[in-house]
């Protein structure tokens, strides 16, 4: 099959986003057509809720946007397959993942690239604007810079940090994991599982399998095997991974590692994957090529080298492993309980939830929902956002109490509202 790619004329893209300036704009959700409108709205009568807000902090929710509005933060330095791109360059993608929150979850999202590529000043700007947000997305990041980003927002502030390249892929990862073990008969916690990468994604996976309490899982990155003792190409995130996982302590390489696997997974580069490796794996071998654009191995490929069940990130195939399920749906429940972070044993219900919404009739070729069928997207977002709320309620990781029909009720109002704009937007 060809690619997305080579069927996209550069020239009608390009002119496509020239007429529309961009992908986003604001629209009021008041009119002020009148004076008593606007002394309700803006003075003297917005004094009063300013006081109110002073007396709570808490009531900025109740009466301003924070309560559905995130900020999409990103420095350009690590933007799809383009790498490190700049402020600028990034600003097209961040429109669109601020569209894809509010088409599949109705949440207002504004992208923030910033021209800094210092971490102490992105984690600066993110904690001065936080208090006009309800979370914050990071975004296209460097690695291991992004995870100290992460953490250091995570731990100082009061409002939910997603990055969305590490909590949203391992959950996406997860859910396509467990229907994929259900397909094939397998059982996840006596199987070998083989991750190629450490970066973002690949140390969200191995953290959302260590929290389940899986131990037979070996991760690597361009030096090969990662273990505990390793002296080269090692960081700190990379030592988590080494005491989370390979628990011989062995070294080697990628052709060594997989034999007798029953999942290998890439989070790495495209073509890292060959024939041989899956041919070394155990029975009914199940592997996960999810480099982007170009996965490590094709899905036909897999599938000819005698994988079981095979899935990449492209639209293009079977078995997409979509972020698209991931950001819009885990930030719904996060804003709809105002949860205070994220969290692995949160995610993995999320996981749980999504790979449930796939329905009974999962096949080799049917893991996850198709995302590009609106029925079965809004079914697993509203899941995944019950399910993450639920979850934050149980560990007092919410700060209010919220019922799935509130959730779906929010999600639906805010969604059809999306739709009728978009029914009249120029083609």
């Amino acid at each position: 099959m060809d690619s997305v790619e080579e069927n996209m004329d550069a020239d009608k893209i390009l002119e496509a986003h020239r007429r529309a300036r961009g992908k986003l704009e604001m629209h009021p959700k008041v009119k002020v057509q009148s004076k008593e409108a606007l002394a309700t709205y803006y003075t003297p009568g917005v004094a009063y809720v300013s006081k109110a807000i002073y007396s709570d902090k808490s009531k900025v929710y109740d009466f301003t946007s924070k309560s559905n509005t995130i900020a999409i933060i990103s420095d350009g330095t690590r933007l799809l397959g383009l790498g490190k791109v700049g402020a600028e360059a990034s600003m097209p993608v961040m429109e669109m993942k601020a569209l894809l929150y509010k088409k599949y979850a109705g949440i207002d999202a504004v992208p923030l690239c910033l021209n800094t590529t210092e971490e102490d000043e992105i984690v600066a700007i993110a904690k001065g604007v936080s208090p006009s947000f309800g979370g914050i997305n990071i975004e296209d990041i460097e690695s291991p810079k992004c995870f100290e980003i992460v953490e250091k927002l995570t731990d100082s502030l009061s409002i939910p940090v997603l990055h969305d390249d590490q909590h949203g892929t391992a959950m996406v990862m997860m859910a396509a994991l467990i229907n994929a073990m259900k397909v094939a008969g397998k059982d996840l916690k006596s199987s070998k599982i083989v991750i190629n990468g450490a970066g973002a994604a690949g140390l969200g996976f191995v953290r959302i399998l260590s929290s389940i309490g899986l131990k037979n899982v070996y991760a690597l990155d361009t030096a090969g095997l990662i273990y505990r003792g390793r002296n080269e190409h090692m960081n700190r995130f990379k030592e988590e991974i080494a005491s989370m996982t390979n628990p011989e302590a062995k070294s080697g390489t990628l052709e060594e590692a997989v034999e007798g696997a029953s999942v290998l997974i890439g989070a790495s580069a495209a073509n890292a994957f060959t024939k041989d490796m899956i041919a070394k794996m155990g029975e009914k071998p199940i592997v996960f090529a999810l480099a982007n654009p170009e996965p490590e191995i094709g899905y036909a490929e897999a599938l000819q080298a005698g994988a079981f069940i095979a899935a990449t990130g492209r639209s293009d195939s079977p078995n997409q492993v979509n972020n698209l399920f991931s950001f819009p749906a885990i930030m719904s429940g996060l804003l709809s309980a105002r949860v205070k972070k994220v969290t692995y044993d949160l995610l993995y219900e999320a996981a749980k939830a999504l790979a449930k919404s796939a329905g009974k009739d999962i096949s080799r070729e049917h893991i996850l929902p198709d995302a590009s069928d609106s029925r079965q997207m809004m079914k697993a977002v509203e899941s995944i956002a019950i399910a993450v709320a639920r979850k934050s309620m149980e560990t007092g990781n919410a700060r209010v109490s919220v019922t799935p029909n509130e959730i779906r009720s929010r999600i639906r109002q805010s969604v059809k509202v999306y739709a009728r704009a978009e029914k009249k937007l120029p083609e």
